[in-house]
């Protein structure tokens, strides 16, 4: 891509991508960078763009068969090469590769030979014909291989495909480091090496995308239309987590002649994970003006409206749209957040049932997701169904790598409720002990919170004789209430507070008590100041 490079620094800073040309170079870069799908793709898409050079698209197009197991389909497109251009090398060596792969090392070797007269002293010649042999058996034919590349050295050292081919060989070693030094030392060579670039950050964008940024803005500063760079310059954001400048990176990319369309669908999807909502809705939104069938674009609709506050009426069309396209094609597929804001939505319109069949399809799909459970439990909360929500918080719970103190709290009071629920039954029972038992593990992780203790002695109330109900939470709720009122900011918890100040003055003064009842009475109103009547009250008690 050394023409680019070159008309690189000429072009104005909002110069129109549509100016640059579409050729087979693109679709060269990609199959160097081992994307061989998207090569593909613009290879025939720019074959007969002016410029293009067919007898190129031909050879790699053939090596792409080649790698796709269709030998007849490779043989094709390298003889139309030559009959495109008797005189480009590179399609005698595709025909040799098919003659090594037949086992006719003597009629590869012509066809390699047949390649050298059309272009004399090339390296890239001499390292096409060294891949030739290191793909058909790199042991078998080491001594050809070394020849080919000691050629390449011999007619420029610089050469940047030698180095690429060098640490080719390093990564299917596994040499990794090895790997990336090569491909570094290609981009020294050449800086206009595009696929040297991306072959050194896909082999950190995983592990260490901070390297993989760095050499692609290096590739960017060079040539800022590659397409290529712009592509995986904005996967290496996804993958570091900055999807703010995976956004950004990619609003570059859509606009530029060789993207992909199906990456159109990626730059909505970036554009909610960065935050910006407005700017992913309105994307996604004329997306499906293009094409109303986009079921992707749909999706992205609905997720970024479902983060703007002004939208808020109108998710439910969109969400049951969505559930009707999905129920009518299989391959319309939901991920786990359409299920969640899907479903949020459809409880939130007063449907739980619709909500539950669809969380318990996406449980079927994904039983380790625990968020699935989660929001299962709010939907029977929503119908009052407590019992059903503890059952479905248990699938959170036995997902969750390690719970916490809340999640065991809010299984407690789950429980604690399916117990009230039942009450009067056999079920009422487990329910409670159900309570009880995370109501101990979650005091285990904060033994000095009140809250584990309240749950024994509410559960100690509901267990009770009506004789004995007015006494049965004494002694839980005084541990409790002496936690309560050690806690920095009681405060914050006025609402059980109150509760159990209220309970206690209400058992002494059952136990005729009258200034232990007053003590906590005079407590409750301490968090509830101004209820008169209740101030009232406690005066007139002697």
């Amino acid at each position: 891509m050394k023409f680019k490079f070159l008309f690189a620094a000429a072009l104005l800073a909002g110069a129109s991508f549509s100016s640059f040309a579409q050729t087979h170079v693109e679709g060269e870069e990609y199959y160097k960078a081992d994307q061989l799908n998207n090569a593909k793709e613009l290879l025939l898409r720019n074959m007969n763009n002016a410029g293009t050079n067919k007898a190129v698209c031909d050879f790699y197009l053939g090596l792409i068969s080649l790698q796709e197991g269709k030998q007849d389909e490779a043989l094709k497109y390298f003889n139309e090469g030559i009959q495109n251009n008797a005189d480009y090398a590179y399609n005698y060596v595709g025909l040799g590769i098919i003659d090594l792969k037949k086992g006719d090392k003597k009629a590869a070797e012509a066809q390699f030979k047949l390649a050298e007269s059309k272009e004399k002293k090339s390296p890239e010649l001499q390292i096409n014909i060294a891949r030739a042999y290191y793909n058909a058996d790199p042991v078998a034919y080491a001594k050809e291989i070394d020849k080919r590349v000691n050629n390449a050295r011999k007619f420029n050292m610089q050469d940047e495909n030698i180095y690429l081919f060098e640490g080719d060989v390093k990564k299917d070693a596994k040499d990794f480091g090895g790997a990336a030094s090569k491909y570094e030392m290609a981009t020294t060579y050449n800086p206009d090496a595009t696929p040297a670039y991306v072959k050194y950050a896909n082999l950190f964008t995983q592990v260490n995308p901070e390297y993989a940024i760095k050499m692609l803005n290096n590739l960017l500063d060079l040539n800022p239309n590659s397409a290529l760079g712009q592509r995986e310059l904005a996967n290496a954001y996804y993958n570091a987590g900055n999807y703010k400048e995976a956004a950004e990176q990619y609003s570059k990319y859509v606009q530029n002649p060789n993207h992909f369309k199906q990456d159109e669908n990626r730059y909505a999807f970036l554009l909610f994970y960065g935050g910006d909502y407005q700017k992913g809705y309105d994307y996604s939104t004329d997306l499906l003006k293009q094409d109303p069938k986009n079921f992707t674009a749909q999706r992205y609709q609905f997720m970024n409206a479902a983060q703007i506050k002004e939208m808020q009426d109108q998710l439910l069309p969109m969400a049951e749209a969505l559930v009707a396209a999905h129920k009518a094609d299989p391959a319309n597929k939901f991920a786990p957040i359409d299920y969640l804001l899907i479903s949020s939505e459809l409880n939130t319109a007063k449907r739980p049932q619709e909500a539950q069949a669809l969380l318990e399809e996406a449980i079927k799909d994904t039983p380790t997701n625990r968020e699935f459970y989660k929001q299962l439990a709010m939907t029977y909360i929503e119908e009052n169904k407590l019992a059903k929500a503890t059952e479905a918080y248990e699938g959170y719970l036995a997902n969750s790598e390690k719970p916490g103190y809340n999640d065991f709290i809010q299984q407690a009071t789950f429980a604690f409720y399916a117990g009230v629920e039942n009450k009067g039954t056999a079920d009422a029972d487990k329910y409670y002990a159900i309570c009880q038992s995370y109501a101990d593990k979650a005091a285990e992780i904060l033994p000095d919170n009140y809250k584990p203790k309240k749950f024994a002695g509410d559960i100690a109330r509901q267990k009770a004789t009506e004789a004995d109900a007015p006494f049965a939470a004494v002694p839980a709720y005084t541990e409790a209430i002496a936690l309560l009122e050690a806690s920095q900011d009681p405060s914050r918890y006025a609402s059980d507070a109150k509760e159990m100040y209220n309970y206690m003055g209400n058992s002494y003064l059952e136990k005729k008590d009258i200034a232990k009842a007053k003590e906590y009475f005079n407590k409750y109103l301490n968090f509830d100041p101004n209820n008169e009547n209740y101030r009232k009250f406690v005066e007139g008690l002697k």
